[in-house]
């Protein structure tokens, strides 16, 4: 049966609900009321054919709750006079959330709205906006207001996030909870307190003014002639604060990056020379390390479109950074150990030089073989020597 059921009715209120228009409407104080829903009754050619059927039809309509069906006259040349629904009618907010069976979580949200007149009204029109994520946050949402209540005493506090003390909340609740206290705080404080280049959950406490937890570069000088410390341990594996980085201007003149723990920790020593251990797509730690711009720096990563994705961004900071052992040589000199790369970055990366565009494009386009990647540490330990020798 083609016509319209109270199931078919439900579903057209349920969608409303779920959109958030229904609990949206109560926040902005707005009447979608009365509202007609969409029906489908039978066409005249069925009211001779299907007779009963329809009367069935009629009865499990009106026997419906919370609806007001509305009924047009017509006569039949054969049933003589009848009436039939012609509209199915939503009269108040009230009545669609019986509709649906959503009395106790549309009380629930009044009670918020109340809760959140009297304490924060500036953050009403995310109510409206957000009402289904309010509900799923109303067991915490007090909280998440003295929240928004301590960070307004207290605009870019300029200590730990462990630090913020708020009766009966434990700081891993604010950490929990930090996409949702974003999307607050940006509408509780002023302008001031709010950093707007920083964004995402990961940068929280640098946009609203907390302490975050220094950026670590870790670090090997390869010439032993040049370590920092005259001991007889040879690896000299050293890990400094950012800060504390942009300061070290060692007395060597090339700079290896490495993305591969192993290949970093094995790395060979070399004359004059340093390795990093890299941090993929993340080069803002290195950035302000100005004697960097007067080093020689090669960055050794996975031969696969990633691999060459982080070399193309390392050079928007150090536009004189070359590759090493990311060529079409060593990637053939290892065919046995080629491996898949699973999400292939496909946009353009500008600053490759002319051979390393030609390999990307071919990695890209799957013109060796679908989603071919070299990972770093399956290259030969003697090619990277010779290769080593080769710069030398």
């Amino acid at each position: 049966m083609s016509w319209t059921t109270p199931a078919d009715l439900r579903k057209q209120v349920m969608r409303l609900w779920e959109r958030g228009e229904l609990l949206g409407s109560l926040a902005r104080g707005e009447s979608l009321f009365p509202r007609r829903l969409m029906l489908k009754g039978p066409s005249s050619a069925e009211i001779a054919d299907r007779f009963e059927e329809i009367r069935q039809w009629i009865i499990e309509l009106r026997a419906m709750t919370h609806c007001r069906v509305e009924m047009r006259e017509f006569r039949h040349r054969v049933f003589g006079a009848n009436a039939l629904p012609d509209a199915v009618w939503l009269d108040s907010l009230e009545y669609a959330v019986a509709f649906i069976g959503k009395q106790r979580e549309t009380a629930r949200f009044a009670a918020l709205l109340e809760t959140t007149r009297t304490r924060e009204a500036r953050l009403l029109p995310w109510l409206a906006e957000r009402p289904l994520r309010a509900l799923e946050l109303a067991d915490v949402w007090s909280k998440l207001l003295d929240i928004c209540e301590w960070f307004q005493a207290h605009p870019r506090p300029d200590v730990y996030l462990r630090q913020v003390d708020i009766p009966d909340i434990h700081t891993k609740f604010i950490e929990g909870h930090r996409g949702v206290l974003a999307e607050l705080l940006d509408r509780v404080l002023s302008p001031e307190a709010v950093d707007p280049s920083r964004s995402g959950v990961n940068q929280f406490a640098s946009r609203f003014g907390l302490r975050e937890k220094p950026l670590r570069i870790r670090f090997r000088v390869l010439d032993a002639d040049k370590a920092l410390f005259r001991t007889t341990h040879a690896t000299q594996d050293i890990t400094l604060d950012a800060a504390s980085f942009i300061e070290l201007n060692p007395d060597v003149g090339r700079i290896f990056i490495t993305e591969n723990e192993i290949n970093f920790l094995a790395f060979p020593p070399v004359k004059d020379g340093m390795v990093i251990f890299g941090a993929g797509y993340g080069f803002e730690m290195l950035a302000n390390a100005q004697w960097l711009t007067r080093r020689q720096i090669y960055y050794w990563g996975d031969i696969d479109t990633h691999g060459f994705a982080i070399l193309d961004q390392l050079r928007s900071r150090f536009d004189h950074a070359e590759s090493f052992l990311m060529d079409r040589k060593t990637l053939l000199a290892f065919a046995s150990q080629w491996d898949r790369e699973e999400q292939q970055t496909l946009r353009d990366l500008p600053r490759l030089n002319e051979q390393e565009q030609a390999l990307f494009n071919d990695l890209r386009d799957n013109r060796l073989r679908k989603n071919l990647r070299l990972e770093q540490e399956r290259i030969g330990f003697g090619w990277v020597e010779a290769a080593l020798a080769a710069l030398a």
